[in-house]
């Protein structure tokens, strides 16, 4: 099958610097319209992924996110929310991104050319075929990437990945492609545009859906999530009051002697 890189082909837009600051506004938001559309036609690929990390979520295994720059990035920040959200330990999804923790606000030039430091990244994490490795790239190109799930593949791990291209080298490489094909950027190859705009939005669906199917939700609530902040207390607070029907004070004391809203909300109807 042919390969053409879209995300590198020419803007549908011309002479930019010519154009007001309000057709600049509306011609970009008018191209970040087209992305959900554009997810929306890879929903059967997201859903095929998400019941393999669910399955060996379940069986005590990690998500491993693997990307550089603007895709390492997002995969660092749908890892890092996971916690907070769901009150999962830090090791169960993983972020990885060619170059280290200094990539994540710096560029570090050729660290997505190396063809086996992505895989040294994942050994330092005792990778196992009971983990599933997600790796994002918008070209489906990236060296450091692609070789990292070429030795996953030898080593019986499951192998996805998220990018924006049709039958890029990635997807050929993994066993569960999701393919976001969102056309040209609006700046000729800036891929963390509509590219990065369309990742962010299917990490949203993998994490939130596979954290649902593993338990971490309890109605439309994030009865698990870790209470970091005061504006946090006040949200338990007020979900405790919601699902058992009492006032702001008493839930305030439930979730005080029981620390997670779960608890508190799973004790009360115990005792009473």
């Amino acid at each position: 099958m042919s390969f053409i890189k879209t995300t590198e082909q020419d803007s549908n837009y011309n002479h930019l610097e010519k154009m007001s600051l309000s057709d600049l506004l509306n011609n970009i938001n008018k191209e970040d319209q087209t992305v959900p559309l554009a997810v929306q036609k890879a929903i059967p690929q997201i859903e095929t992924l998400v019941h393999q990390i669910v399955i060996k979520l379940k069986q005590g295994g990690r998500l491993f996110y693997i990307g550089a720059g603007t895709s390492g990035r997002l995969g660092i920040v749908d890892a890092s929310e996971c916690p907070p959200t769901f009150g999962v330990s830090y090791d169960l999804v993983i972020g990885l991104i060619a170059g280290g923790d200094k990539a994540i606000r710096e560029a570090v030039e050729f660290a997505e050319d190396s063809t086996n430091q992505g895989w040294t990244d994942l050994q330092k994490h005792k990778i196992s075929d009971n983990d599933v490795v997600i790796g994002i790239a918008a070209s489906g190109t990236t060296p450091y990437v692609i070789s990292a799930l070429q030795q996953c593949n030898k080593n019986n791990i499951i192998t996805g990945c998220i990018t924006c291209n049709k039958n890029s080298p990635l997807s050929q490489t993994t066993q569960f492609p999701i393919e976001v094909i969102v056309g040209p950027e609006f700046v000729t190859g800036s891929s963390r545009m509509k590219a990065g705009t369309a990742q962010k939005l299917i990490l949203n669906m993998i994490s939130t859906s596979t954290m649902i199917q593993l338990g971490k939700v309890k109605g439309n609530k994030m009865v698990d999530m870790q209470l970091s902040n005061d504006k946090l207390v006040d949200r338990g607070i007020k979900m405790i009051m919601s699902e058992l029907n009492i006032l702001y004070t008493e839930a305030n004391s439930l979730l005080t002697k029981h620390k997670t809203v779960r608890k508190a909300i799973n004790t009360y109807n115990d005792e009473n």
